[in-house]
């Protein structure tokens, strides 16, 4: 089989770029080391943070990722995925500078989730601010006609930013107590408010959940959907132009 060779935009955190990396090869059907996919990782914390570029003027991490997405490219990446939803908000401008496609994550999770819960129609949403006020899960989502229910501005601040960027957050290596007890309050609240599916919306979200499960509420990552869409498009046969079909 004529495998593509599949390029990871990283660093957004590392953990979530070994997050996707794992899944990737777990969700990959191999017997054998041969049987797996040739994946190329550019993992680049210096990328400037995606949150402030988009609420206060912070540096733009466009550069950062065309650079990276570039590195990828030339080493011979022939798919590129970027597993951070707020770095999303310059899919296009990346897609259109690098000639390998880069995979949507946000699209993919709003088809993953109508396929997976055909009957619901609310999903709440946990993400950054950044992510939130772009309205990027929002516009895919609707494409599905599917709503979104996303916390109010306290709840946001206090205790889904408080869980990802805060002294005892989730970016700082928590992986239980402090952090998952305030994503689970917002998930009660989302609950309250009508969600049926909750969206783990930043990439950092699922390493709280390391069984993929919560007795609060189904849950739908993103980071698998990326994982399973890397591994179906990466081994996928070329259409009759000669070009891979992309989700």
């Amino acid at each position: 089989m004529n495998r593509k060779t599949l390029g990871i935009i990283g660093g957004m955190g590392p953990e979530a770029t070994v997050d996707l990396f794992a899944r990737i090869v777990a969700a990959t059907p191999a017997k054998t080391d041969q049987d797996h996919l040739h994946i190329l990782i550019d993992n680049d914390p210096s990328v400037p943070d995606r949150t402030a570029a988009l609420l206060s003027g912070g540096a733009s991490p466009l550069p950062h990722l065309v650079r990276s997405a570039q590195r990828l490219v030339e080493a011979g990446a022939d798919l590129l995925a970027m597993p951070c939803n707020t770095a999303h908000a310059w899919h296009a401008e990346l897609s259109e500078a690098v000639p390998a496609p880069v995979l949507h994550m946000l699209r993919l999770s709003a088809e993953a989730g109508r396929a997976r819960w055909p009957r619901a129609s609310a999903y709440g949403l946990l993400a950054t601010a950044g992510t939130v006020a772009s309205r990027l899960y929002h516009h895919c989502f609707a494409e599905k006609g599917l709503e979104l229910v996303v916390p109010d501005d306290d709840e946001q601040r206090d205790l889904v930013m408080g869980a990802i960027y805060g002294p005892e957050g989730v970016k700082g290596g928590r992986r239980s107590g402090p952090p998952r007890e305030r994503i689970e309050l917002a998930i009660q609240s989302l609950l309250e408010r009508g969600a049926e599916v909750i969206i783990l919306g930043c990439t950092e979200l699922p390493l709280l959940f390391p069984t993929g499960a919560c007795e609060l509420a189904p849950l739908l990552n993103p980071t698998e959907v990326l994982a399973a869409a890397c591994v179906r498009l990466a081994t996928q046969a070329p259409g009759p132009t000669g070009r891979t079909v992309h989700a």
